[in-house]
């Protein structure tokens, strides 16, 4: 208050299932977001346990004494993944009973309820602000308390107090090249409809939500940026008419995304893209807890990325995620570089391509996945084809299983409408829809539940493990032909990370074609906000 600040912003729920909103007041150091205090300084804690009735939210057990610190903060928050290793959120302390060792939270409670074992830290509290780089904004006096981690005149101190730095309604042929945009409490530049809107060679760094978002028209993009330290999604793009199957021609090429999702840990994506036929490509994507592209829609592409260390605080996650819903089809994943993907051992394990819940449709093709996890996941759905790809050090390099049949049954007997609602809504049984994917007319009457018509052919797999099936499928039902598995490829270095074949490759006799892996990741242009660099 002394500085004649009075607007410090709200702590609101935020996180899986909850909508993008403007973070609170943050503070920044030295080009680097600094740390609400929280318990513990690293890591998690664990809920000891869940009352009976409510499991489904509102209060968990706690193991120790440390909550007896808390007792009169008057702003306290949890962080946790409550059930799910997919899915956190951010919730509100109602109380805190030290006798029962009891935590009651305010509504909106734990998403999915909350669960003996799972993780969690307490956040907000002045009583836990004990190391370097933690702060604390006491509301009530107006007073910031911050122990930083050098000299406080040895670099500047700022505080984030606008929310969308540049927001453009309807405008066309507009581009914001070369600025920098930085320590916001919402997005850096948020752009609705109109067309050929270009966000160029910028960066955009420590905001509370997005680096860029577009949504409604066409052919707008970002190109050549660097994002980083944003709270949520790096990019954000849509465009398109899912209806009329009417491409939207939105791009996000040649960044470089990192560091995202800082502030919620799940489905928030170096680049999230809506609509029909956007494109993402050329792309370096790192460090980050969960996806690196989410894909919802029709006929986009996903093409020369190159993506590493994502999905390194979760699990049943993917480097690329897309789910449940038949009618969005014939996106195409090809030519990107899988690697180093997953760090958190959970019970599912994470996936560099994973077309979840009866994604169906889908071409991926020409990738290389190394170190990538249960590299592709095929969850119950057809006509989806993995080809030419490259899997080295995998576990395994491809699943494809029939959910349906077992686990998810209740997709399939009338319990949960989820599949049939969304089939229903793109009124599929009319042109576009039934012109375009005439495979959707017959789909009640072809077992639905199967999962049917996947091809999983010309793929090279060294290392690692090969294949699964499940739900009883075999390749009397799946197509596996002509993969080289564990045989020699001949790569030309692939200690160096270099997977191009040599000439001699046995690969190519079974009809593999060269990955142009060459062409993988950014490239040098005058729309770049800096040099790339090398691997």
């Amino acid at each position: 208050k002394a500085q004649g600040i009075t607007d410090f912003g709200r702590l609101t729920p935020r996180g899986f299932g909850r909508a993008i909103t403007p973070a609170a007041m943050e503070l920044f150091f030295n080009g680097q977001p600094m740390r609400l205090a929280r318990w513990p300084n690293d890591g998690w804690a664990k809920l000891a346990a869940v009352p009976g009735d409510k499991a489904d939210g509102g209060q968990f057990n706690f193991d120790g004494d440390r909550p007896a610190r808390w007792t009169k903060a008057d702003d306290l928050w949890v962080h946790g993944f409550w059930t799910w290793d997919w899915a956190d959120s951010y919730v509100k302390v109602k109380s805190i009973d030290l006798e029962a060792r009891l935590i009651t939270s305010e509504p909106p409670h734990g998403v999915y309820g909350y669960k003996a074992g799972a993780r969690y830290y307490a956040l907000n509290l002045l009583e836990e602000l004990d190391q370097p780089g933690e702060y604390v904004i006491e509301r009530a006096s107006g007073t910031l308390y911050f122990w930083p981690p050098a000299g406080i005149d040895s670099a500047g101190a700022y505080v984030s107090m606008v929310d969308d730095m540049i927001v453009v309604h309807d405008v066309s042929h507009v581009t914001f090249r070369g600025l920098t945009l930085e320590i916001a409490r919402g997005a850096g530049v948020v752009i609705k409809g109109g067309s050929h809107n270009q966000v160029a060679a910028c960066t955009l760094r420590n905001l509370g939500t997005l680096g860029v978002s577009i949504t409604g028209g066409t052919d707008s993009g970002v190109v050549g940026c660097d994002i980083y330290n944003v709270g949520d999604n790096g990019i954000n793009i849509d465009g398109g008419d899912r209806k009329t199957l009417t491409p939207g021609r939105q791009y996000a090429t040649n960044n470089h995304i990192h560091h995202y999702s800082r502030t919620c840990y799940t489905y928030r994506s170096a680049v999230a893209v809506g609509g029909v036929g956007n494109r993402v490509d050329h792309n370096l994507i790192h460090d980050a807890p969960h996806n690196a592209v989410g894909l919802a829609g029709n006929e986009h592409t996903i093409e020369f990325n190159e993506i590493h260390h994502v999905c390194l605080d979760t699990d049943d996650a993917g480097a690329f995620y897309m789910g449940r819903d038949w009618t969005q089809r014939e996106n195409v994943v090809r030519y990107n570089y899988f690697h180093q993907i997953g760090g958190h051992k959970g019970r599912v394990g994470v996936m560099s391509v994973y077309l979840d819940d009866w994604t169906s449709g889908t071409m991926v093709y020409g990738n290389v996945c190394h170190e990538g996890g249960r590299a592709v996941l095929v969850g119950g759905g057809r006509n989806n084809t993995v080809e030419n790809n490259v899997f080295v050090d995998c576990t395994p390099a491809v699943h494809v299983d029939s959910r349906g049949l077992g686990w998810a049954k209740n997709y399939f007997n009338g319990q949960t409408n989820t599949l049939v609602d969304r089939l229903d809504a793109m009124n599929y049984r009319q042109p576009p829809y039934s012109t375009r994917y005439p495979e959707l007319l017959t789909l009640y009457d072809d077992e639905p539940a199967l999962a049917k018509y996947n091809a999983v052919v010309r793929n090279i797999c060294t290392g690692g493990k090969w294949l699964d099936l499940r739900d009883g499928l075999t390749d009397q039902v799946v197509q596996v032909k002509d993969n080289p598995v564990n045989v020699d490829p001949q790569f030309v270095d692939a200690a160096r990370g270099d997977f191009r074949l040599r000439d001699g490759s046995p690969a190519f006799a079974v009809g593999f074609k060269p990955i142009p892996i060459e062409k993988i990741g950014r490239y040098a242009d005058d729309l770049r906000a800096s040099p790339p660099s090398g691997r």
